[in-house]
């Protein structure tokens, strides 16, 4: 079982959505833990969220600016520091498309400075968090995210006798995060047109706070080398746009460059290294410093079928217009209507 308890911990990119989750849920279960550094580049969004989180109520949190793209600032941020959870990158696929050069070396070289600075310092665990859409990637966003994920993965094979684990978490969009459609179409509700690029569109859904669980499920079991997947619902986009403005004009305005119609999460190729866990699903490592056997007996793996995807137009779990609109009321926005 996690404990944090004087534990340090930092989060790159800790003022996004799922960093103050992240901040949120680690203080409420564990207020003695030592120290949590909040790591990122903007100045104004850590201003922001000493307001909600002020060092004065909160006196094991530190507010640490620094881009992941400066190792020494990263080497300075990690020391003495036992976890760190990188969440910091360059995520939206249009931007990213138009500035390739600053993506890259965000997400890439961002990775492995954070892994230089690991190696570097006393940390004992990394978790990494990646994306669907670094699954058989046709932008260069998910093409960074994958990069990522096989820097992360490999670095367990380079910490020499160093006791350090580096493990990845995969997920889809996470419901009401910054940038993702069911804040967007509230607020294009106002306007009476809500803009669809495609009609068949699908996408995963994962809420902040399952996001967090499976962090930090990572960081408590994580052995070396593992991407973890878990099992999420599907959401048809029509659906969300009939659940948020159902009297709204929908209108198609096509695929955005470097969209996918539906989202992937493991591909049939990787269905040979692929473990059910029952609530999630793991991605083995080719090579890793532990036996298998012991891994599979502990955690009770079942190995998938070969040819095994997950994609989220073929996916099991069906959110519908009804739940989705309890979730959005939920975690996204209490003042919405669900009786629509």
């Amino acid at each position: 079982m996690l404990d944090l308890t004087n534990k340090s911990i930092l989060i790159t990119g800790g003022t996004g959505s799922l960093g103050k989750e992240l901040t949120k849920q680690i203080l409420a279960r564990w207020p003695q833990i030592k120290r949590l550094v909040i790591f990122s580049r903007d100045e104004q969004k850590q201003f922001q969220m000493a307001q909600e989180f002020p060092e004065s109520k909160y006196p094991q949190i530190r507010y640490f600016i620094g881009d992941v793209r400066d190792y020494e600032r990263l080497k300075r941020a990690f020391i003495n520091v036992d976890y760190v959870i990188h969440a910091a990158a360059m995520k939206h696929v249009h931007i990213a498309e138009y500035n390739p050069d600053e993506c890259v070396k965000t997400n890439v070289g961002g990775a492995e400075n954070v892994i230089r600075a690991t190696l570097s310092s006393n940390v004992s665990k990394v978790v990494a968090l990646s994306t669907d859409k670094a699954c058989a990637p046709i932008n260069l966003y998910g093409a960074t995210k994958l990069t990522s994920d096989k820097l992360f993965i490999s670095a367990n094979n380079i910490r020499g006798d160093q006791d350090i684990k580096f493990s990845v978490v995969r997920y889809g969009n996470v419901m009401g995060s910054n940038g993702s459609v069911i804040p967007f179409f509230l607020k294009k509700r106002k306007e009476g047109v809500l803009p669809i690029t495609d009609l068949n569109m699908t996408r995963f859904n994962i809420s902040l706070l399952s996001g967090v669980e499976m962090v930090l499920h990572a960081l408590d079991t994580a052995w070396g080398g593992e991407l973890f997947i878990p099992k999420i619902p599907s959401y048809k986009i029509m659906d969300v746009a009939k659940a948020i403005g159902p009297d709204c004009e929908h209108r198609v305005i096509g695929i955005r460059a470097g969209e996918k119609v539906h989202e992937e999460m493991i591909t049939s190729s990787d269905s040979f290294s692929t473990y059910d866990l029952g609530k999630y699903y793991v991605i083995l490592p080719p090579s890793h410093r532990w036996d298998i056997d012991e891994y599979i007996s502990h955690f009770n793996a079942k190995k998938v079928a070969d040819g095994f995807n997950y994609t989220s137009g073929q996916n099991t779990e069906w959110e519908t217009v009804e739940s989705l609109r309890k979730l959005i009321k939920e975690h996204v926005d209490s003042s919405f209507d669900s009786t629509l």
